[in-house]
Formats: C-alpha cells, sequence, structure tokens
C-alpha cells in the first residue's frame, strides 16, 4: 500500500509571519521524513487553500491522505472547520483527520527550548516563575487542557507556572505576570504556546511587557515537527477514522 500523503492544515494569516514560519515547520518534517509527501493548505487568509490542495491530489492520482490540523488544542477549527472542509474533499480520496499536536511531552520540551534559547538555564528553573501564554478559546475543554499542562509543567521544577490567555478567556498574559511577582519568584518570563507569529503572538508578547523573558513561539522547532509525525502515524493505522471513506 503506498504511504498516504501528509496534509499540514494551517489556519492561515493576513501576517506573513505566519505562512513563513508553517512552511519551515513544513520543511523540518520533510527532512525528517523524505519519504513521506508533504503537502500544506489553509483554511484562510493564504494560499493553496486545503479544498485546492484535496483537488490537486485527486487530479494527480492520489487516493490516500492524513490531514493534520496544525493546532494545539481541540476547539472550534479541530471540531468543526476541518471535518467541515474535509467531507467536501473529492469522493476518491481516502482522507483520514490525524490529532491535534497537543498535548504532549514534546511540546513541553519544546516551550523550555524556546526559553533556553531567550536567555534561561536550567539552573533558573526553581526561581521562576513562567506564563504559560495561549491564543485562548471559548471552548472549555480547550482551556481545561491549557490549565492542565501548566499544572504539569508546573512539576517540572518551575517556581510557578500560571497558564493566560490571548483572547476570548482570561487571564490576559500581563495579569499573570504579575500574579508571578506577587508570588516572590525571582524572575518571570512568558513562553507563548503558539505555533506561529501573528496577530494574538503580538498580543502575547505586548502583555509580556513587564516580563524578564520572552520566549519565542514554537514555530519550526525539531520536537514539534517529531509531535507532527507521531500525529501522522498514528492517523494512518487501520483503527483510524476515514473522512467520507
Amino acid at each position: 500500500m503506498s504511504t498516504p500523503v501528509l496534509l499540514v492544515i494551517a489556519h492561515g494569516s493576513r501576517d506573513p509571519r505566519h505562512a513563513a514560519t508553517v512552511h519551515a515547520l513544513v520543511r523540518r518534517v520533510r527532512a525528517l521524513r523524505p519519504d513521506v509527501r508533504v503537502e500544506t493548505g489553509f483554511l484562510d487568509f493564504n494560499i493553496p487553500s486545503v479544498q485546492g490542495v484535496l483537488e490537486s491530489l485527486e487530479t494527480e492520482g492520489v487516493r490516500d491522505v492524513v490531514a493534520l490540523p496544525l493546532l494545539l488544542t481541540r476547539a472550534f477549527h479541530a471540531k468543526a472547520d476541518i471535518p467541515a472542509v474535509l467531507a467536501a474533499a473529492p469522493p476518491r480520496l481516502r482522507v483520514r483527520q490525524a490529532d491535534v499536536l497537543g498535548p504532549s511531552p514534546l511540546l513541553l520540551a519544546a516551550l523550555e527550548r524556546r526559553l533556553y534559547e531567550a536567555g534561561l538555564t536550567p539552573a533558573d528553573k526553581s526561581s521562576t516563575g513562567v506564563v504559560l501564554a495561549s491564543a485562548g478559546s471559548s471552548d472549555p475543554e480547550a482551556i481545561a487542557v491549557i490549565a492542565e499542562i501548566a499544572r504539569e509543567w508546573r512539576h517540572t521544577g518551575w517556581c510557578a507556572v500560571r497558564p493566560a490567555f490571548a483572547s476570548a478567556s482570561l487571564p490576559r498574559t500581563e495579569d499573570a505576570v504579575r500574579r508571578l511577582r506577587d508570588l516572590g519568584c525571582a524572575r518571570v518570563a512568558v513562553a507563548p504556546y503558539v505555533l506561529a507569529p501573528g496577530f494574538l503572538p503580538d498580543r502575547i508578547a505586548r502583555g509580556a511587557a513587564g516580563a524578564d523573558v520572552l520566549a519565542d513561539v514554537l514555530g519550526p522547532a525539531p520536537e514539534v515537527a517529531r509531535v507532527l509525525l507521531k500525529r501522522y502515524e498514528a492517523a494512518r493505522t487501520p483503527a483510524a477514522v476515514a473522512v467520507g471513506a
């Protein structure tokens, strides 16, 4: 049986940094798995569209596709938008929707990588409070997942970890920074739990003005690429559910 094509589905943004970061991540995935064909489609703002990629693949004679949402939590896009787009795929395509990337221990490792790249060291952990800053969601499941990640990360040795959200939910990044100051943490760091730059990550950065350290977005971190491939492998197994099959 042929290896399914991996279709990475990104949200898209008017900010050109978003697409550039997505493409950088996809290049890393291709380098890790040169035996897998990897394509990229966007839900909005950027091209190619998901539907356009699916139609092109069918025209080429491709039959098996794993569609992977480039998302960190299961919120509206993963539960509604993407399934709707995939349900409209050409009928001769067998499309399987992979799970979202988070949560994963590899993503925690990527968050720490970004903090160390921003200037922290492992020796700083016990005296540093971290704001786990996500884009935010109105989906209670997604908010609960972020809170649980913060609790789990705290147990790895940080002084404290507090979740924050750039939209839809509270607290905001700046409020979480103040709370960590009030707790007495010697320094405060903000770790954006987002994949690519854009409007909401910029809001996180503004909220981090009172912090000592602001890490970069996860972007094409090697750990993110590895999670992406783990989700791909899980989705291509016979037990995975095919959309429209």
